[in-house]
């Protein structure tokens, strides 16, 4: 839901308001005599995603099954070896 802010503290705070609809997508209701006159909104375009977005980002990855993820991690040990095999420690 977008905020309403008067034509007033705009103006005095546009800089902030503008880097607040770039960098966290919010709207905003512009008002003059208490009446509704404007939107500022973002533009349709890639959304920028905050660090502190992360933790609802990796919550919203799809899960593997039980059998997907003993697969996943089995791929994923055979690529370890076959980039880097296994070091003999007796080997000079």
């Amino acid at each position: 839901m977008a905020k309403k802010l008067t034509a007033t503290e705009v103006s005095r705070k546009f800089s902030e308001v503008i880097a607040r609809v770039h960098l966290r997508g919010e709207s905003f209701l512009l008002t003059r005599h208490g009446r509704v006159v404007a939107r500022l909104a973002p533009v349709d375009s890639p959304k920028v995603v905050r660090l502190a977005d992360l933790p609802r980002v990796l919550a919203d990855l799809p899960r593997l099954g039980p059998d997907e993820a003993t697969r996943f991690e089995q791929d994923l040990e055979a690529g370890r070896h076959r980039l880097r095999p296994p070091r003999d420690p007796w080997d000079s």
